[in-house]
């Protein structure tokens, strides 16, 4: 579920978690105030530790069974004989 920021009247500023559905909160629900939601730079997904590289790629290149690449074209090889 999404944490909103609110913003109200007198310039402070709350968090609620809200569903996606829900329509944004007129009304403060501590106070009672006017409030607005506001963009905040919350990049939303946070890569922590060493990074994801790490963990999707070898020193050959992204991991997946050499086998299944060989099979992309379905099998099907071409050639003169």
């Amino acid at each position: 579920m999404p944490t909103y920021t609110y913003r109200r009247e007198d310039g402070s500023t709350f968090e609620a978690d809200q569903p996606i559905t829900e329509d944004p909160l007129d009304t403060c629900p501590d106070t009672g105030q006017d409030v607005e939601r506001i963009i905040t730079d919350n990049p939303g997904v946070i890569f922590k530790g060493e990074g994801f590289h790490v963990n999707d790629y070898d020193e050959h290149g992204p991991k997946g069974n050499a086998a299944d690449s060989n099979d992309a074209d379905g099998g099907a090889e071409t050639g003169t004989s």
